[in-house]
Formats: C-alpha cells, sequence, structure tokens
C-alpha cells in the first residue's frame, strides 16, 4: 500500500463510475448511446434484441442507435485496471514477507527451518545441525525445546545469562546470578511454576467472568422477557382502552341518533299540526271567499224583488279571529335532551382539563385518588398534584360519625310557561355520576339537612364565608347553563327550591354566637396567652415574654424534656381548656408554613406523625404555600384563601367546637371543627419558614 500514490487512490474513487450497471464489472470496449450512459458494447447487444432503449434511464429509441467506442473511458478504464493488477501483486509480496519474518531459521547455516531450540547455547538449529545435541553425549545435559524466536529477550541484561527463575517478590524473571546478588533472600521459583499459578490465577477470574456473563445474560433475557409482557400488556391495555373508549362512541352515537329523532318527531308533529291548522285554514278562506262572491252576485242583481227575497248566510268560520298557533320544538323531551347535552359537555370539558390523575375522584367522588408510586400512608395525598388536592373537596368538619358530602351536577330542565325551574329537574337528569335526586319541593326531605338543629332560646348564627361562597359558585354554575334559554334562573324558583341548592355542611358556626361578625362580642371571651417553653422545639426561639415565637435554622439550646417536640417545629401554649369559652388571637408575620390549631397534650412528641392535624390528637387550620387547609386525623380540607394577617380563634369546650376568624375591621369565620372533648385541649402553632413568627396578641379579657 505504501507504493500506491495519490493519483491511485484518486483512481480508485471512481471504481463505481468505470464499472458496467449490466455487467457490474469494469468496463470492456465501452461504447456510448445517445442519452449519455455507457455500457460494455456486448451487455448492450445482448439487452438489444426485441425493441432498443437504455438499461438505465429507460430511455426508448425508435431505431437501433450507431455505436462508437468512448476511448476516452476505455483508456481511463485500462489504467484503473493495471493499477489494480498492481495493488493485488504489492499486497501478495506484503504478506508473503510478513509470513517470512515469522519463520524461525537456524542460527548456524540461517537458511533452514530451526528444528529445535537449545536454552543451554541460547541458539536454535535445524535437523542437521541439531545432530551433535542428540548423538554427543557431551550435549545431553542441554536443554531443548520447541523453536524459539525471542531468546535474546530471555538474556539477563545485566549478567548475560539465561534468566531461569522468577523472583516472587519483584515480580519478574532473574538469573543465576541475580539470585545471589540483588535478589538474595528472594522466594522464586521456576517459571513454568510461576506460569501454572498465573494459569490457575487466570482460570479463577475466567470462571468468575463466565458467572457474571452468565448472570447477565440471564438477567438481559429476563429483561427481554419483560419487554415482551410489557409490550403485550401495553396491547392488551390499549385494547380494553380502544373497546371502552368504542363504547362510549357508541353510547354517545346513540344518544345523539336518539336525541335527533325526538327533534324530528317534535318536528313531525309540528308539522302535522300546522299541516291540519292550514288545510282547515284554507277551506275557511274557500267558504268565505264563496260567501263573497255570493254578496257580489247579489248585490249585482238588478230585480228589487229578487233582491229581497234571496237570502245569504255567512260561514261558521266567520265567528272566530284568527289567530297564529303557538308550535315550537320546545317540548320537555327537547329540552331536557338539549341542556342534558350542554351539561355533559361542559362536565367533561371541565374534567378533561384537569390531570388523569385528579380526574377519578371527580367522577367517584368516594374514592380517594391514586398515591404516586412507592408512596403510602396520608403522606401520599400530598405528594399529588395541587390540582387534584384542590379538587378533592372534603367536607368542613372532620367530626366522626358524618357522612361526607358528595358534590352534584344539576342539569336544568325547561317547563312550560314556567321558566327553568331546578325544582322541576328529572330525577335521572338531577344529578351526575349516579348521586341521588334532588327533592322536590313541599316533598319528604325537601328540609335543607345544612340547617342546624334548632335550640330552646338560641338563634343561629350566620353561613361562614366559604358556604356562602359555595352558594354563590353554585348558583353562577346553575346560571351559565340556562344561557340555552337567556331567562333568569330566579324566575320560578321557590323558596324550598333555593333553601335545597344550598350544600350540605357539617360544623356550622355555634348557633349561640349571637354576632359572630362583631369583634367586639368575641372579646368578652378574650383569654390570655403565653407558649410553653418545655414543648417548643429547637428551632423555634420565643421571646417578648413567651408570647411570640419566631423559626430560624439555628437551633436554641434548650434542655431535653419528654414535653419537647423532636420532630416538627412545634411549640404549644402553656394554658389547656376544658370547659367554658375562649377567645385569642394570632399575628402572623406571612400565612405561608403556618399552621394554627389545637391540640391534646397526649400528642406525639418524637414521632413523624406528631405534626398537627396528621393524627387524632390534633386539628389545625395550616397555611401551605398559597393553599389553605384544615386538617385533622391526616384528612385534608382545601378552605378558600383570606390571605389572613390576624387569626382569631373562638373555642367553645360545651359545644365541642372551635371556630376560625379572619379578623380585620371585624371577625369573619372562615372553618369550624366540632369535635367532643375528651380532655384538656392545648392551642398549638406550627411554624416552618425560617424566618416566619407568629404573636399572641394582648387583648383585655
Amino acid at each position: 500500500m505504501a507504493d500506491v500514490d495519490e493519483s491511485q487512490f484518486s483512481l480508485m474513487s471512481l471504481e463505481d463510475e468505470l464499472t458496467c450497471s449490466i455487467c457490474l464489472s469494469p468496463f470492456n470496449c465501452p461504447v456510448t448511446i445517445p442519452c449519455g450512459h455507457n455500457f460494455c458494447q456486448d451487455c448492450l447487444l445482448e439487452t438489444w434484441k426485441d425493441s432498443y432503449s437504455c438499461p438505465q434511464c429507460r430511455t426508448l429509441f425508435a431505431t437501433k442507435p450507431e455505436l462508437k467506442k468512448n476511448t476516452v473511458l476505455s483508456t481511463v478504464v485500462e489504467t484503473f485496471n493495471s493499477r489494480t493488477v498492481k495493488k493485488e501483486t504489492t499486497l501478495q509480496r506484503e504478506e508473503s514477507k510478513a509470513q517470512k519474518k515469522d519463520v524461525i531459521r537456524c542460527d548456524t547455516c540461517m537458511e533452514a527451518e530451526a528444528a529445535q531450540t537449545c536454552l543451554t547455547c541460547m541458539a536454535s538449529f535445524c535437523e542437521e545441525h541439531l545432530r551433535p545435541h542428540r548423538e554427543n553425549p557431551i550435549f545431553r545435559p542441554h536443554q531443548l525445546t520447541e523453536p524459539v524466536g525471542d531468546l535474546m529477550a530471555r538474556i539477563c541484561q545485566d549478567h548475560h545469562k539465561l534468566m531461569e527463575f522468577f523472583c516472587s517478590q519483584h515480580g519478574r524473571p532473574i538469573c543465576s546470578f541475580c539470585l545471589q546478588q540483588a535478589h538474595k533472600g528472594c522466594s522464586f521459583m521456576t517459571p513454568e511454576e510461576q506460569r501454572s499459578l498465573k494459569e490457575f490465577d487466570l482460570r479463577g477470574k475466567l470462571g468468575l467472568l463466565i458467572g457474571k456473563i452468565t448472570k447477565n445474560e440471564d438477567i438481559l433475557s429476563q429483561m427481554r422477557d419483560m419487554e415482551n409482557k410489557l409490550k403485550d400488556s401495553a396491547t392488551n391495555r390499549m385494547r380494553a382502552l380502544t373497546a371502552d373508549y368504542q363504547q362510549m362512541r357508541d353510547m354517545l352515537a346513540r344518544e345523539e341518533r336518539d336525541a335527533h329523532s325526538a327533534v324530528e318527531h317534535e318536528l313531525e308533529t309540528g308539522q302535522t299540526k300546522l299541516r291540519g291548522l292550514m288545510k282547515k285554514f284554507t277551506d275557511n278562506i274557500d267558504g268565505m271567499s264563496k260567501a263573497k262572491e255570493d254578496i257580489h252576485r247579489l248585490l249585482s242583481q238588478s230585480q228589487t224583488l229578487a233582491f229581497l227575497q234571496a237570502s245569504l248566510d255567512l260561514p261558521p268560520a266567520t265567528n272566530f279571529d284568527p289567530h297564529t298557533p303557538r308550535i315550537s320544538l320546545d317540548s320537555k323531551k327537547v329540552m331536557a335532551t338539549q341542556a342534558f347535552a350542554a351539561s355533559l359537555k361542559e362536565f367533561l370539558t371541565e374534567i378533561l382539563k384537569q390531570p388523569v390523575q385528579s380526574r377519578l375522584p371527580l367522577l367517584k367522588p368516594e374514592q380517594k385518588a391514586l398515591p404516586v408510586s412507592g408512596s403510602t400512608g396520608p403522606q401520599a395525598q400530598s405528594e399529588l398534584p395541587k390540582e387534584s388536592q384542590k379538587q378533592k373537596k372534603l367536607p368542613r368538619s372532620h367530626s366522626p360519625g358524618r357522612p361526607p358530602i358528595q358534590p352534584y351536577f344539576p342539569v336544568p330542565v325547561y317547563i312550560p310557561h314556567g321558566g327553568w325551574n331546578p325544582s322541576h329537574y328529572p330525577q335521572e337528569l338531577q344529578w351526575a355520576s349516579g348521586h341521588p335526586p334532588l327533592p322536590r319541593p313541599n316533598s319528604p326531605g325537601s328540609q335543607s339537612k345544612a340547617a342546624p338543629k334548632k335550640r330552646p332560646k338560641q338563634k343561629k348564627a350566620p353561613l361562614s364565608t366559604e358556604e356562602n361562597m359555595g352558594n354563590k359558585s353554585q348558583a353562577c354554575s346553575i346560571e351559565n347553563l340556562l344561557d340555552l334559554s337567556g331567562k333568569d334562573l330566579s324566575r320560578g324558583r321557590t323558596p324550598a327550591a333555593e333553601s335545597k341548592m344550598k350544600p350540605e355542611t357539617l360544623g356550622d358556626i355555634p348557633p349561640d354566637i349571637t354576632s359572630a361578625e362583631k369583634r367586639s362580642e368575641l372579646l368578652k371571651f378574650a383569654t390570655v396567652l403565653t407558649l410553653d417553653r418545655k414543648t417548643a422545639h429547637k428551632r423555634i426561639a420565643l421571646s417578648e415574654g413567651f408570647t411570640k415565637a419566631s423559626v430560624s435554622d439555628e437551633h436554641t439550646d434548650y434542655p431535653d424534656c419528654p414535653e419537647r417536640f423532636a420532630v416538627c417545629s412545634q411549640v404549644l401554649a402553656s394554658k389547656g381548656f376544658s370547659r367554658g369559652r375562649h377567645y385569642w388571637e394570632v399575628k402572623l408575620s406571612s400565612n405561608n408554613f403556618i399552621g394554627i390549631g389545637l391540640a391534646y397534650s397526649c400528642i406525639d412528641r418524637k414521632g413523624p406523625t406528631s405534626r398537627l392535624g396528621r393524627n387524632a390528637q390534633s386539628w389545625c387550620v395550616e397555611w401551605f404555600n398559597v393553599k389553605l387547609s384544615a386538617w385533622h386525623n391526616s384528612s385534608e380540607t382545601v378552605l378558600a384563601n383570606p390571605n389572613s394577617k390576624r387569626v382569631g380563634v373562638l373555642l367553645d369546650c360545651e359545644e365541642g367546637t372551635a371556630t376560625f376568624y379572619n379578623v380585620a375591621d371585624r371577625a369573619y369565620p372562615f372553618h369550624s371543627f366540632v369535635f367532643p372533648f375528651s380532655e384538656a385541649v392545648y392551642p398549638a402553632f406550627w411554624i416552618f419558614s425560617s424566618g416566619s413568627s407568629i404573636t399572641l396578641c394582648k387583648m383585655q379579657a
């Protein structure tokens, strides 16, 4: 290859261009046809039998073209062939030289191939020159072996002796002089023994590698099987999904056909009525036109006696005033079908806007959202997407024994001459996802479940801000559904229907507080609180007479005691309550990563469940980023965030309620817990964000 110059390389790169496209060999007497392509003359004539066309571009010639030899291309092909032969010859020579170098020659004659090598003489001999070693007894102690080509590599460079030993300590071959001088005292062995040890070690490593390779191949095979199973599982699931969605499409198509049939039936009925009335009006017109002609004929009568003796009666149609009939498609079935389609579309639109993980609780509120893979227990809920946590709203109270409230999706139905009245909804259209129907007015069960039981000499407190917001949002959603008719929702709505539209709430504001929104009324139950230093987590620093708690990354040097929180940055008040009414206010440095609540003294202080609201011994409202939630026993209720800067808490031990207020110009209640007191409860606080703090406000009792 070294003799091949650059021109040869450039010529070799044209090998494809110098090849006939018919025989795929270098051109042999190349000829050019009118389309410009080149072929071997014999190959081209072989293809021209029935017609004359180019084998490459398929150009058809009417007559046989005149073929002329391409002299330039022929010269290039000859040069290419000659250099190809030269290249092959050069490669063969180089291969023969390499083979000759591998042959070990006799050191005596330098021509014949060596038969054996004498390690004593340190020379290789052919059969002829090896005779003295075979026949002369003097050479009998000499050690003969197979021909060795690296004899000089076995000679010690320092002493020019054969390296007969191997130093185990230094890991190198040595001669007898080295063993007496530089390697004196080193452990040694023969090269054969060292080879045996090394072979044993390599065989061990080889066995280990074989075992590892086998295991890896087994794992690889298992992964291939797993991949196949995944493909099969994905195929089966996609097939099941396709079947489910196809069934839904079929159901929707069937519903669409039924809806169209209902409209067409109503159209046919209306057209039949109109045709009958039109025929009747046509007959009336014909009768009255005939009477009109009779009157004209009578008026044209010239004979007075005949005119007076003639009589004329008007047809009965003249006794009625014509009017346009009120016929439309607004039947109950058609309007219910249209309203159902609009509501179903809106319902599906709202669901499909949510992530897939958040959709199931919207369809089946009684089922919790699936936790993130690998997480279990209450903490799994916190790993769900924020959209899922916002959509999954539980009842406002966590009191045992009360069922959760299920959301419903009302569908309005048009009532002729009565407008849109939600109290007349058909039962099959009132609730979505299989929930019970809305009770009718003046029927059993029509009283609102949200109304608390009346108590003697007590007045019901106004609804909380959260309840009012729920009613408004619910009314707005119904008004959006009523845009189909353009009528106001309030028309035709009965008070009983309005009362049923209010969502059921548990844990209402205590009814015996007559002015829950007036702060002056709450201050009657004001209580002075201080924070208990023995319960404060080491991240929490207490100041301002134990009324302010702030959190930082540096730990305070508190002594260890059983009452102190060790995991969560929390602190309890020093005073607990088991009877009476008590009110206090807390000022927040920021409404982010702060919790305010109540706890029994038996709350866990050391374990992971010691956080407020994550156990059965505590209740709290918690600001986590922009989300406000109520927690008890690891159950969360997402609330509307009023962005409070000052929070009031009213504890009524007699009624078993704890109400939280957003204190501004007035006190606005935003949540209430209802729970039976089994022992004294202590005000409790959780502060997480570094630099945040809470302050117990000073109030006159």
